[in-house]
């Protein structure tokens, strides 16, 4: 039995250097010979463990520090990335920066009402002196014999169309509910009154524009059939916008025509989602194209000379430019309310739409939005160079 256990057991002997089994010897390598250790790295090694890794930031605080610089950098962008302006951080100015801000201007001319997009689009409402019933400006005197500075300030754009609806009597839900049905609906279905608005009902209304001076709030005041709603609207530290560069000494093209017919086609490519909207005018038919290309297919208007379609047509070189979609789609609300507009293309493809609004009493007024095209590849400046050479 002991001759059984020690033949499946063999007896095995340990020492303080870990001995091998009894009668057991390890093989010994003889194709992965050993190669002594880089003295350079072992003295790398050696130095290292004398001077160990202490991080600047504590183990036990560095949750807190990372979501104070979170904190920060929500903040910083705010202040900057919307902002945009270095002046308004002493005044904290978040508020203006959370929502679209348009800048006023106030001349002796009239007001002039601005915004813009990344300067990459920009629209220009200006009411002229003689829309209104009464018109005073009291500029501050200038020394010597520069010119007065005009007073400049920034509104919440939002605000101001909130205060001026007050001002009709068309429901802000019930309007934004059919222009969701029908975005693309006529000027003519459009602003058709009903049975309940202020024109057919003959409810005749007044409003005050009030700006004291420079830090104080501007005053809508609206008064309607006996009550007067005065709307105090803060005011912002002015981030004067440059307007987009527009040669109007060096246009290739201008066309004239009627704003419904430009609203009419947008409605035919808009089904398609387009990305990026092409104009192209020729001096050969087709005249004028717009041409959509989405990810649901692609299609295009083409305009026919006439002046039943285009009123004015003067071109000087072959052009094509492309424009992203949603951008001309935001003039789309000028289109509804104007009765023409002014197609002007540069020789840099910044395109112009003025849109002119005629409003009671034979005056008007002009609405203009700028747009910046998209970079052409070399092919595609190729192709237009055929183009114009083949006309």
């Amino acid at each position: 039995m002991r001759h059984l256990y020690r033949q499946f057991f063999p007896r095995v002997t340990l020492n303080s250097c870990c001995r091998t089994p009894y009668n057991f010897k390890l093989p010994i390598p003889t194709s992965f010979p050993t190669k002594p250790m880089d003295s350079s790295l072992h003295e790398v090694w050696q130095a290292a463990a004398g001077s160990p890794f202490f991080p600047t930031v504590n183990k036990d605080t560095q949750f807190t520090v990372a979501f104070a610089l979170l904190l920060v950098g929500f903040f910083l962008t705010g202040v900057f990335a919307l902002n945009r302006t270095l002046i308004n951080v002493p005044l904290l100015g978040i508020p203006a920066s959370l929502t679209l801000g348009v800048h006023v201007q106030i001349t002796e001319e009239g007001v002039r009402f601005a915004s813009d997009h990344a300067r990459v689009m920009q629209g220009v409402a200006f009411l002229d002196k003689s829309l209104f019933s009464s018109y005073t400006v009291n500029l501050p005197p200038q020394d010597g014999d520069d010119a007065p500075e005009l007073p400049n300030f920034q509104l919440s754009l939002s605000s101001v169309l909130e205060v001026l609806q007050i001002f009709g009597a068309v429901d802000v839900a019930t309007r934004a509910h059919k222009a969701e049905q029908d975005p693309y609906r006529s000027n003519l279905r459009n602003y058709r009154p009903d049975a309940f608005s202020n024109q057919t009902l003959g409810i005749s209304g007044t409003c005050t524009l009030l700006y004291a001076e420079e830090g104080d709030p501007f005053k809508i005041t609206i008064e309607e059939s006996g009550v007067k709603t005065t709307a105090s609207l803060t005011t912002y530290l002015p981030e004067i916008p440059d307007d987009i560069p527009f040669d109007r000494t060096d246009l290739t093209f201008k066309i004239i025509m009627q704003s419904r017919t430009l609203l009419d086609s947008l409605a035919e490519i808009s089904p398609t989602a387009p990305l990026k909207l092409t104009i192209t005018a020729t001096k050969a038919s087709p005249f004028l194209s717009l041409a959509g290309a989405g990810d649901l297919g692609s299609s295009g208007v083409d305009f026919a000379r006439g002046r039943d379609l285009l009123e004015t047509f003067t071109i000087q070189d072959h052009w094509s430019q492309a424009y992203k979609f949603d951008f001309i789609k935001n003039s789309t609300e000028a289109m509804r309310i104007a009765n023409k507009v002014s197609l002007r293309g540069d020789s840099q493809g910044v395109l112009s739409l003025q849109f002119m609004v005629d409003i009671e009493g034979g005056k008007r007024s002009f609405l203009d939005f700028r747009f910046v095209p998209f970079l052409q590849d070399d092919g595609e400046d190729d192709d237009a160079d055929n183009a114009g050479d083949a006309e």
